[in-house]
Parts: structure tokens; sequence; C-alpha cells
């Protein structure tokens, strides 16, 4: 299976539906962390509507569409500051929301538990995307959308050398509240720091 590695201790790899309950074991820790940023179907609460999300990506991922990997990290420290894990923990990931080789255009998106900010994960994992899609299967656009006021987000949409493009007003719902959504792009010719996705 492949598998690259973000730094020393973390790696990335595809999330697939066999790790239904590693992921859903996941959502329970990032869950409230994450529920304003993404959609809503994606914040599964159970191992049921893990696998049917994991299922279809996979589903699109066989008709070279959009795929998700999980980003694994080495001795997660727990969330009150002790104990945690030893061994590899899915912390979170990245994933082509769209992908269309015949449009030569993808949408990247991102999500990460709490105890795994802050060490570049996000972008070294986005880099390898845009690797991926530009240098290895010649897309031309990739865009990132985030809510307007997700600094963490926009941030990364910088650091991928990504140009805002706009705002669509209030084109994001979370429960009875619309917020406004930025439009991030970078085409192959504007990116800089390509990483081989290998």
């Amino acid at each position: 299976m492949f598998a690259a590695q973000l730094t020393p201790t973390a790696t990335l790899r595809p999330l697939e539906p066999h790790q239904a309950g590693e992921f859903a074991a996941h959502m329970d820790r990032a869950r409230e962390h994450i529920r304003p940023w993404v959609g809503p179907s994606f914040v599964t609460d159970d191992v049921a509507g893990a696998r049917a999300t994991l299922q279809k990506y996979a589903d699109a991922t066989a008709r070279d569409g959009n795929r998700i990997f999980g980003i694994w990290l080495d001795g997660t420290p727990g969330t009150d500051g002790t104990g945690g894990t030893p061994g590899p923990t899915l912390v979170g990931g990245v994933m082509f929301v769209e992908f269309s080789a015949a449009a030569g255009t993808c949408e990247i998106g991102c999500w990460l538990e709490p105890s795994a900010e802050g060490r570049g994960l996000i972008t070294a994992a986005c880099r390898m995307l845009l690797a991926y899609a530009f240098d290895e299967r010649g897309l031309h656009r990739a865009e990132w959308r985030c809510r307007a006021d997700n600094a963490r987000s926009s941030a990364v949409a910088e650091r991928l050398g990504m140009t805002i493009e706009g705002v669509l007003r209030e084109a994001w719902k979370v429960g009875d509240t619309f917020y406004d959504k930025q439009v991030w792009s970078v085409l192959a010719t504007e990116r800089r720091e390509p990483h081989a996705l290998s």
C-alpha cells in the first residue's frame, strides 16, 4: 500500500473502508473541533457512518475521481496532556473534494484533530496532493474553499501559493447560520515547492 513520509513521525496514506473503526474513533476525538469547518456529511457519528463516508470516496477513486488520505502520527499525546498512544494514530487527513482529469481541475480539503496542530502536517500533505495533481496527472488548476473566518485554513492556502479569487457571500451553512466562503486557487504554472507523492 502507498505511504508517504510527511515528517519523521507522520505518514500519509489512503483511507479505505476497512479502516472505518479507526476513522470513527478519530472522529470522536475531532468532531467538535472540525464540525464548524467541514461539510456536515463528513462528521460521522458512528462506525456505519464512517464506513459510508470512506466507501463513497473509494467508489469515486475507482472512477478516477475524488480521493481521501489519512495522516498517521506516531506517539500522539492524550488530549488532556497525559497518556496517549505510542503507535501510529490517525489524527487527520486531506482529500480531493473534487478531482476531474477531464476538466483538468481539482479541489483540495483537509481536517485535523487538535493534538496534531502546529506541526505543518496539513501543508506538507497538501503539497503532496498538488504534486500528484499537477506533476503526475497533468491537471491545470487546484482550488481551496473555506469559511472566510477560518484563519488557519486561509493560512494553508497562502502557504501553498494560492491566490484568493473572491468570496461567496453566505454560501457556507452551519446550523441555522450562513457564513461567507473564500475561493482560492493555484495554477500548475504558478505552483512553488513541488514535492513528490511516492
